[in-house]
């Protein structure tokens, strides 16, 4: 049966019910709970919990194999609409924190219409304990971490200032409890001043007498260079004078933590590699990571443990979850089909939460006993909606770039248990693009890429130099290259593919969100490689973007990604898929949500008239409600039928029950 054509029970409704991940795992005393998303429900995020007098019976492993899963039941804890997720830095970070107080659960958590800070209680209303502001978008928190013995919740503030995305300043600051703050913005108490303009959320000492935090400022992201700072609390709970105790402009410290014994604990990549430090000193010397780039506050890589022993998410490429003995440097990996974990974890006594994934799982809650060894699913648990033999069967490839260097990637070849490929004519391929630029494409199961798969077109995942998980010198590749060696990287995966005879020369597309779409759009303008492209959500125009149209987080990225715009403007232009509209010839699809303020949809409309009387095919659809990158079900049926539909179209392909995209000119 011809490639493209083939039947596949992974429609897009399926794909798009099972988008995202469980994040920022947690304990309420003894149970666990975290943050889950509903594409279904409009897209909202949800705190869910599983109920401690259930937690300890188990369920025999799922069919094919795989871990034990916890018997019992998750609950949402709270219902529609409210919806659990920051938008500090926009791209948010940790929304929730709880304890048990008086035998009851009692969690703080951030909901996304309001951005506030909400109390709430088991069996009762959530209730606003932070004010609101009407200068700019207002006040934003994140990280909370409760302080019950002062009867405050300690915290990253965002506050603007005016109206503008860079008039903003940010603060740890102390939110009473008792909701006294929630009509009066002065019952806040501010525990820093703003002298940096970005920091991570607090790390209290096990004796309450200190305060450790991450801090940074413009032009450098998080991933360049941080500090450490440290702080004495006083008496009146006040931190004093900050001092700075590791990091710096070219040292990039990616969390910190403090140890049971008063220690601190810290990622730092003045190895080249993120790897673990206690005061100062190495704990595990590796050529692999146990850090990754910060775009979300609250990431945790590694906990701390009793004993001396510290979980931790580390690897190359791909992550693990194992326990540190960091007396003696080594690390003993949890057992288990996972593959991948998420920077998510939680510690309770001897017991591990985790989030990890496989290529034949989706991203699941996963508990290790440290006492044991033990693994086993307590949440989230993975079900397969069709037969796993419809699932990708990836490969882990390495190829060469232009200059010699290593390109990591990797292949999803068409699969489909019912269908045999067609003799004499490889099949079209797809490379995705990933965003970031500054991070990376896990391997684990995505129902998105299995759409195209069991459909007889082959996904290569790209990551191109400047990714992460591969060490500092492969992220600075991308140092004022940006558009050059990601594109560059990416048409050498799809050429080495055609050219060994796995993908067809003619039939080679590229698709990407965010930077990910950057680097279509700048393939498309700059490259004969594609046949056509995908371009979710992108950055179109280098001066619109670094000059005032993004949010204060990633106002100065370029300043690394292609340089400082006062002293090489040339190259702005140069490279900006608007300024050269005219090049693309192909036919291509183009996707923007209305309420993105990261990659806003002024970039998409200054390019579409730039595209105007040039007759090149193409789509563009255009989102009402959703942001940057698509949350909503209904967007994500939309986006991926129509794809697919643009790939039918240009490759000749012949997808039986997809609505036909129009392509104007």
């Amino acid at each position: 049966m011809a490639y493209g054509s083939w039947p596949s029970p992974i429609d897009a409704a399926l794909a798009a019910a099972h988008d995202g991940r469980p994040e920022y795992v947690g304990f309420v005393g003894d149970e666990v709970w975290w943050i889950e998303p509903r594409p279904t429900e409009g897209g909202r995020r949800t705190l869910v919990r599983r109920r401690s007098e259930e937690a300890g019976r188990e369920t025999p492993p799922r069919k094919g194999g795989g871990a034990r899963r916890a018997g019992g039941r998750e609950e949402s804890v709270l219902p529609a609409p409210w919806n659990v997720r920051s938008r500090v830095v926009e791209y948010g970070g940790r929304p929730w924190a709880g304890a048990v107080v008086d035998g009851r659960p009692l969690v703080v958590f951030v909901d996304f219409a309001d951005q506030r800070l909400y109390r709430y209680e088991e069996g009762g209303e959530p209730r606003p304990i932070t004010p609101v502001s009407a200068v700019g978008a207002g006040l934003r928190w994140v990280e909370p971490q409760l302080r019950l013995e002062r009867g405050e919740v300690w915290c990253v503030l965002e506050e603007f200032t005016g109206d503008g995305p860079t008039d903003v300043r940010r603060v740890l600051a102390a939110v009473p409890l008792d909701g006294s703050a929630a009509e009066d913005r002065d019952a806040v108490r501010e525990l820093t001043d703003d002298r940096h303009r970005f920091v991570t959320g607090p790390r209290i000492s096990p004796d309450g007498r200190r305060v450790a935090w991450l801090a940074w400022d413009h032009p450098r992201m998080p991933w360049d260079g941080t500090e450490l700072l440290v702080a004495d609390i006083g008496p009146d709970g006040t931190p004093g004078s900050p001092r700075t105790v590791a990091g710096g402009p070219e040292e990039s410290i990616a969390q910190v933590e403090w140890s049971d014994d008063g220690r601190l604990l810290y990622t730092s990549d003045r190895s080249g590699w993120w790897n673990l430090y206690r005061d100062g000193e190495p704990l595990c010397p590796r050529e692999e990571e146990f850090g990754g780039p910060l775009w979300k506050l609250g990431l945790r890589w590694f906990a701390p443990l009793a004993g001396g022993l510290i979980a931790v998410v580390h690897g190359r490429g791909a992550t693990a979850l194992g326990v540190l003995d960091s007396e003696t440097g080594e690390i003993v990996d949890a057992a288990g089909p996972w593959t991948e974990f998420a920077p998510t974890l939680a510690v309770d006594g001897e017991r591990v939460m985790a989030v990890g994934a496989s290529p034949r799982s989706a991203y699941e809650v996963v508990e290790l006993d440290t006492r044991t060894g033990r693994s086993r699913v307590v949440g989230a648990a993975h079900d397969d909606a069709v037969d796993p033999a419809y699932y990708p069967e990836p490969q882990i490839r390495t190829f060469t770039g232009p200059a010699g260097h290593r390109i990591h990637a990797h292949i999803y070849p068409p699969h489909n248990p019912g269908c045999v490929a067609p003799g004499g004519t490889p099949p079209p391929y797809v490379i995705w693009a990933h965003g970031g630029p500054t991070d990376r494409a896990p391997l684990v199961l995505d129902l998105a890429i299995a759409y195209f798969t069991s459909r007889g077109i082959g996904i290569a995942e790209v990551d191109y130099g400047g990714s992460s998980g591969y060490g500092r010198a492969y992220r600075d590749r991308l140092r004022e290259q940006w558009g050059v060696v990601d594109v560059e990287d990416c048409a050498a995966v799809a050429l080495a593919l055609a050219d060994e005879g796995t993908a067809d020369r003619d039939r080679l597309a590229i698709r990407g969100g965010s930077a990910g779409g950057w680097t279509t759009a700048v393939s498309l303008t700059t490259t004969d490689v594609y046949a056509c492209g995908t371009i979710l959500y992108p950055v179109l125009d280098l001066a619109g973007w670094g000059t005032g149209e993004t949010h204060d987080f990633e106002s100065r990225y370029l300043e690394t990604l292609v340089g400082p715009l006062a002293e090489v403007p040339g190259r702005y232009a140069e490279r900006s898929p608007t300024a050269h509209a005219d090049r693309i010839t192909v036919p291509f699809l183009l996707l923007q949500g209305l309420d993105d303020v990261i990659c806003p949809p002024a970039q998409c409309e200054r390019f579409l008239a730039r595209m105007e009387g040039r007759r090149v095919p193409h789509a563009y659809i255009a989102f009402e409600g959703e942001g940057h990158g698509f949350r909503r079900a209904e967007t994500m049926i939309r986006v991926l039928e129509s794809e697919l539909s643009l790939y039918a179209q240009v490759f000749g392909l012949n997808p039986p029950g997809i609505p036909r995209l129009e392509l104007a000119k």
